[in-house]
């Protein structure tokens, strides 16, 4: 979720929904003080459950009712976690870019930041690089599992391990076998096995920034960055 300001008192908000894919909604009265104002709902990687009026011939909808779908514990408060779960909204709101449903992902997503929300801090320090290489996976843009002691070295514009030393958009024999490990990650609480270093993890987050520019359209550079650089383990 992401909001403008738009006239006294109102924000445009583009929030990920399980029904219509990423949506535009005018939110009125959410800049006003007192009982009534809705600003706190409308922060990054916030749950919701809401009621909205939709016209597939609209490009801005209207929400008629919101409510907390899940409250956190801890992404809203804690610095790190609220600095992964801002790259993780980041590196959605570079992907979803037309409004199709997607309820697979959608899931993910919710899953991903329950699962952050009361995660160890051994976890928390892996999650944006398994959360970057799963949401490739649900994309289509798969990072392909086929790291050997001969394929050791990932290609970038290929998506895969080879044995070549020469091209420029390969990365090293070390951050590709980190790759690997996280290739064979399943579920979260397998990240506590991955053991690395903070500037090991931006190395690789780096890597996988240059592999969503080269097979995401204008995808760009992710401001997120630099903070996670600061506040991971």
């Amino acid at each position: 979720m992401r909001t403008i300001k738009y006239g006294e008192t109102s924000v445009i908000g583009w929030i990920f929904t399980e029904l219509f894919g990423i949506q535009s909604y005018m939110v009125n009265g959410v800049r006003t003080s007192g009982k009534t104002s809705k600003a706190h709902f409308f922060q990054p990687a916030s749950i919701l459950e809401m009621q909205v009026y939709h016209n597939d011939l609209k490009n801005l909808q209207r929400i008629k009712d919101l409510r907390w779908a899940h409250l956190y514990k801890n992404i809203f408060s804690d610095i790190t976690k609220n600095s992964v779960a801002l790259f993780m909204v980041e590196l959605l709101q570079k992907n979803l870019k037309q409004p199709e449903t997607n309820e697979t992902l959608f899931h993910f997503c919710e899953d991903a930041f329950l699962f952050l929300d009361i995660a160890d801090a051994a976890i928390t320090a892996n999650f944006p690089i398994y959360f970057a290489i799963h949401l490739a996976q649900i994309l289509g843009i798969r990072l392909s599992d086929n790291y050997s002691e001969e394929n050791n070295i990932f290609n970038l514009a290929g998506g895969s391990f080879s044995n070549e030393k020469s091209a420029t958009d390969q990365l090293s024999v070390e951050i590709s076998f980190y790759i690997s490990q996280f290739l064979k990650t399943i579920q979260p609480e397998d990240l506590r096995e991955i053991k690395m270093n903070r500037i090991t993890r931006i190395s690789i987050l780096k890597s996988l920034e240059s592999y969503y520019s080269w097979h995401v359209s204008e995808f760009g550079t992710m401001k997120t960055l630099n903070v996670l650089s600061e506040v991971l383990a």
